[in-house]
């Protein structure tokens, strides 16, 4: 059913589909502009489904089809899987970096890096940027070479987990005591960083393929990073860890599902 999007150049896929992806921040936080609050089991399950949805995403439609790239284009499984884990690695070690060196806050583990001169309200703005950066980068990268399914499927997933983790965003914002549209507003806003994240991917394969499986696996890496330093600990300190738990499950069962039958 995805063969009339095969003539379409990569670069517009990865950017159509990753603003697409991005647009679901928005969409989730459309509530926040009648609803001020929302309990913290909401919020772990919330959260854990993100998790979940970017976990099965990592696996299924970037680690896997990367493997699979790496091996066609060096006919050894051995080299084809050096490179991936090489990839994955470079990916954590950015957004490590990224972590290190720019001021953001945590909206429950609180500020990091040199914030003093910024107001919080940037601080929430970049992290958030940090987080749907490498969002994007996997949904552009997910449509090159011969993975438009892979793509689509990543473009749906990470727009299914934006919904969440705008909704959670906002709520967030407004316990700041920002105003709802101010809430709404910026998470609308931090949803186009996706677009960007999405055409540098689309266009690094696109320009050159042979780095498809080092990307695939670079923004599976950033994934990994976000899911693990991020999403988990941030569902789990709110003290509901079992739901958080099985908003895992669920997430990365329905992201899964996704990923095989568009696939």
């Amino acid at each position: 059913m995805l063969d009339f999007i095969k003539d379409i150049p990569t670069v517009y896929l990865g950017l159509i589909g990753s603003f697409i992806a991005g647009m679901g921040t928005g969409v989730g936080a459309i509530p926040v502009l009648i609803v001020s609050q929302i309990s913290q089991r909401i919020q772990g399950i919330m959260l854990g489904f993100g998790a979940g949805v970017m976990l099965a995403a990592t696996s299924f439609s970037l680690i896997v089809p990367s493997l699979e790239s790496a091996t066609q284009q060096t006919n050894s499984n051995t080299l084809s899987a050096l490179i991936v884990v090489a990839g994955i690695l470079l990916g954590g070690a950015f957004l490590l970096y990224s972590h290190q060196y720019f001021p953001h806050e945590h909206f429950i583990k609180g500020p990091e890096g040199n914030y003093q001169n910024l107001k919080r309200i940037w601080l929430f703005v970049i992290a958030i940027a940090i987080h749907n950066f490498p969002e994007g980068l996997a949904v552009g990268v997910g449509f090159g070479g011969e993975y438009i399914a892979n793509g689509t499927a990543l473009a749906i997933g990470i727009g299914l987990q934006n919904i969440p983790e705008g909704f959670v965003v906002a709520i967030a914002l407004l316990t700041e005591k920002y105003s709802r549209l101010t809430a709404f507003s910026i998470a609308l806003l931090t949803g186009l960083v996706e677009p960007v994240g999405g055409l540098i991917g689309a266009g690094v394969v696109s320009v050159a393929q042979p780095l498809l499986p080092w990307a695939m696996a670079f923004a599976a890496g950033a994934m990994l990073f976000v899911i693990s330093d991020e999403i988990i600990p941030e569902s789990h300190s709110l003290g509901q860890e079992k739901e958080a738990t099985l908003g895992v499950m669920v997430g990365f069962v329905v992201m899964m599902f996704l990923d095989v039958t568009l696939g």
